[in-house]
Parts: C-alpha cells; sequence; structure tokens
C-alpha cells in the first residue's frame, strides 16, 4: 500500500487547509531516514519555491534518489524552467487550444491555474489535463496569446502560498481528488493491505464489464484485503497511489488506455492489461504471424498490401469467396467484412485500406458460435459460446442507432471440446501471461483460433453465468498473488 506525504516550508503554510498527518516539512524530510524499502512512497512536493537548487528544487531531487514517487518531478521543473524545453512538448496542441478558444476574444491575454490537471472552467478541461501529463504539478500557471492562432505563451509551476481564498478552494477540491489519501473525512475504515485502480469509462456504450460485475470486483476485493477504487481518464496522476491497474475499457494503442498501461508500468503497478500483451494483441497482422510461426491452429489468413494489386489476384486463387477482410486492430466486429465476389473485395479493401496500410484476409468459416476462452496466468477461467446475431454472420451487427448482438451460454470448461482448450491455451502462451478472452471456432472436431483479446469482457449474468463470484475471487486472488510478489521483489 502506498503512502502519500505532503511537504511544505512550514507547518503554517498548511493553515488554510484540512488538518491531516501526512504534511510534513522539508527539514523533516530531509532527516528522515530510509524506511521500509518495500513500502511505496508517494511525495507531492508544495514548497514555496521550485527554481533551481532551492528547498523545493532538493526536494524532488531527494524523492526521486529515495525512489519515491515525486510531484512535480525534477524532469518537471528542469523543463519548466527553460522555454525552449517546454515549448518542444507543446507542438502538438493546437487543436486542443481551437477547442478552447472557440468563443475567446483574439485580442487578449488570458491566464489560467491548474489545480492538479483540473480549471474551474470547463472549456479548458482537455488543455489542462494534456499540460498536466506533460508537466505535473500541483499548481501550473498557464498564459495564452492569439498571434496567429491561439499559443501558450509561458508556462510556471507555482506555489500554492500565492493563491487567493477563491483559488484555495479550488486548490483544496482538486487535492481531494488527486490523492484521497491526504486526510480522510467521516468515520475510520479498516486500511487494505493493497490499493487497485480499475480504470474505467462511464459514457463507453459496450464495456469489457457492466456496473454490477464492477461492483462484484470492488466487493470480492475488499475481502480479500484490496482496496479498488475505479477511476477514469482524468485520473491519470493518481495512478503512483496505487499498487496495481486493472483496465476495465476497451483498450487501443493510439489511445489513452494505452498511456495509463505504459505510466502504471513505469511507476511499478501490477497492471493488467500490460502494454506488451496490449501491443500484441491489438493488431491482426501481427497475431497471424505470430500464430503461423508458432503453429496455432487458425483459419488460412493471407496479408494484403495497399496498392499491390497482386495480392489479390493471389486471394481470389487461393481462398476463392466468400472471404473475410479485416481491418487490423479492428474490435466489436467493427472493421470487419465478408465479400462474395471479385467487385466487392475490390470496393471494401479500397474502403478500409483508406484506414490501414496493411489488411488481414481470412478464409471464412461459418458457425453457429464462437467459443470465448478467458485466461488468466495461462490457465482457462470460464467458457462462453457466443452465438452470431439472427440472420447475420457475426455476432455484432453494427446498425445506424443500434447493436445488435447474438445469445451467449456460459460453461464450464472442463466441458470445452479438448481441441478448442488446446488451441486457446497455445495462442496465449506466446503472447503473455496476463487476461486474455480467445476466440476460438469449432469445426469437424478442430479449433481455430480467431483472434486473442487483451481485456476479455466479464459481464454480470453472462461470463460469470456458471461460477457466479467465484470468478470474480479468482481473478482478485490473481491480483493478490501477483501485488504480494511485486512487493517482495519477485
Amino acid at each position: 500500500m502506498a503512502r502519500t506525504l505532503l511537504v511544505v516550508d512550514t507547518l503554517s503554510d498548511w493553515s488554510p487547509y484540512y488538518p491531516s498527518d501526512q504534511v510534513i516539512t522539508f527539514e523533516t524530510y530531509l532527516a528522515t531516514e530510509q524506511g521500509d524499502p518495500e513500502q511505496r512512497v508517494r511525495i507531492i512536493n508544495l514548497c514555496s519555491s521550485y527554481s533551481y537548487l532551492s528547498d523545493g528544487y532538493y526536494c524532488s531531487l531527494l524523492a526521486e534518489a529515495r525512489s519515491h514517487h515525486v510531484i512535480p518531478s525534477v524532469k518537471a521543473l528542469n523543463d519548466l524552467g527553460k522555454n525552449a524545453l517546454y515549448r518542444l512538448q507543446l507542438e502538438d496542441l493546437s487543436e486542443p487550444l481551437a477547442r478552447a478558444f472557440k468563443r475567446q476574444n483574439k485580442n487578449s491575454e488570458i491566464t489560467l491555474f491548474s489545480y492538479f490537471g483540473t480549471t474551474p472552467d470547463p472549456a479548458f478541461h482537455e488543455l489542462v489535463r494534456l499540460l498536466f501529463e506533460r508537466f505535473p504539478c500541483p499548481v501550473l500557471e498557464i498564459t495564452l496569446r492569439f498571434g496567429q492562432q491561439w499559443e501558450i505563451t509561458d508556462l510556471k509551476a507555482v506555489s500554492h502560498r500565492h493563491l487567493d481564498d477563491t483559488m484555495q478552494t479550488f486548490f483544496a477540491e482538486a487535492l481531494d481528488k488527486f490523492s484521497k489519501k491526504v486526510w480522510r473525512k467521516g468515520r475510520a475504515r479498516k486500511l487494505a493491505r493493497y490499493d487497485l485502480a480499475i480504470l474505467i469509462n462511464r459514457e463507453e456504450k459496450l464495456p469489457p464489464s457492466n456496473r454490477t460485475a464492477l461492483k462484484k470486483f470492488i466487493k470480492m476485493g475488499a475481502e480479500l484485503g484490496i482496496d479498488v477504487e475505479l477511476i477514469t481518464q482524468q485520473d491519470y496522476g493518481r495512478l503512483p497511489e496505487f499498487d496495481g491497474l486493472f483496465i476495465r475499457e476497451t483498450t487501443a494503442i493510439d489511445h489513452y488506455t494505452y498511456r495509463f498501461a505504459k505510466k502504471a508500468e513505469a511507476e511499478g503497478l501490477m497492471v493488467i492489461d500490460d502494454p506488451s500483451s496490449m501491443l500484441r494483441c491489438a493488431n491482426k497482422v501481427y497475431l497471424a504471424d505470430l500464430f503461423r510461426t508458432h503453429r496455432v491452429p487458425s483459419p488460412k489468413t493471407w496479408i494484403l498490401h495497399r496498392g499491390n494489386i497482386g495480392h489479390l489476384d493471389k486471394l481470389e486463387a487461393d481462398a476463392g469467396f466468400p472471404v473475410v477482410i479485416k481491418i487490423p486492430d479492428g474490435s466489436f466486429s467493427r472493421g470487419i467484412v465478408k465479400v462474395n465476389n471479385r467487385q466487392e473485395l475490390e470496393l471494401k479493401v479500397a474502403e478500409l485500406f483508406q484506414q490501414s496500410a496493411l489488411l488481414l484476409a481470412q478464409e471464412f468459416l461459418y458457425t453457429e458460435f464462437d467459443w470465448r476462452i478467458g485466461v488468466f496466468n495461462n490457465k482457462a477461467l470460464f467458457a462462453c459460446r457466443y452465438y452470431m446475431v439472427k440472420n447475420h454472420w457475426q455476432i455484432y451487427r453494427h446498425g445506424a442507432s443500434r447493436v445488435d448482438s447474438g445469445d451467449f451460454e456460459t460453461l464450464a470448461t472442463f466441458e470445452v471440446p479438448k481441441a478448442v482448450l488446446e488451441a486457446a491455451l497455445k495462442a496465449t502462451q506466446y503472447i503473455g501471461n496476463g487476461f486474455y478472452g480467445v476466440d476460438v471456432k469449432e469445426k469437424n472436431g478442430k479449433g481455430y483460433v480467431i483472434e486473442v483479446n487483451d481485456n476479455p469482457n466479464i459481464d454480470s449474468g453472462i461470463e460469470d453465468k456458471y461460477l457466479g463470484d467465484e470468478l470474480y475471487r479468482l481473478i482478485m486472488t490473481e491480483f493478490l498473488r501477483r501485488m504480494e510478489n511485486h512487493s517482495k521483489g519477485l
């Protein structure tokens, strides 16, 4: 379990705020000997000056030397100290700036403050969040001016001591959201052994876990001594508070879920989905080559390259029709089409090549259902049959205003045909020991791996239909085992 400390110049600096025994002076921190090396410590540096070789600078420097997680980091302080350094990290912010200033007077100069990546004006929420990810500071002063377009002209890490009463309120509220451990109001609760963050997106239409499943993860975690907290995209800077991260949001490489996984891994957290698994599972071209190399049973597959008409000729000769064309990073049946003749093939690949330089073509194996085998730590946890949508060849059918899905059936893993189970386990052993959902088609007594998903669905009433709460216990027990081993350096 991580410990959070706030470092100030003098304890009187904290007098406007809610009392907390987590607040210490820099003098105390300087004299503190290294504690338990297995306990993760987080420092929020609130010294009055961050200038080079000041107390605030040394606070961050010592924290990093002691392997404590500190905000602001020395890198952030050095970058903010030189205009040329921080400007290198602002070049791709033109679109967020344009959105933020859609209705602003172009003749004015604007100064705004970021409090742990938040600000009172909703128009600037996206901008300050992006700046906080690049320059994590408790309080950041941002100056903006319109030239040919809106641009950031100055960035400064400033002390909370310089805030007026209204700004102090914003600061305190932001700190409370950023770190739940600084002060705890209300009745005391039993402290958990470990803290686990579950990343979710409340607006996602097809999330990997529904609300009831998330509640069961939280309940089971509490029974095992794990304090489980749901976090969102806004909590990127809070990751060092936790011992583990469980991503329950649809992942993608060009998405903040991947940045969360990379950040968590860099901070020493136990992460599911880990970045390597995300990279390997996200791209069907990679999986196709991996399966071919290691002889994982899978449908016949061809890789199509944009602009090479010869690939289409070979595909037609080798595969015939119908054949399935896929975008490498599609999910939930998106970016997957079935073509029945050469005309459809040329039309559809032309459309899909606008999104990717490579496409995947697979032989069409029609089955009434796909097997989904849930695998964690190279062990099968659950098994489902996902049936095709009525009068359709896929599990999902995306319409203009709705998404239809087929029926399902959940079984014990010992009821799964041996060929299907063996194919699923063989596919994951070359990807990692994470949590995967393996889609397998069964045809003529053989199992054919279609793909491996790095964040499989766990929905209450579906994947847990056979095991019930035991499924959540198995998953959370593995999290506990990994966090314990990680704390021991294993």
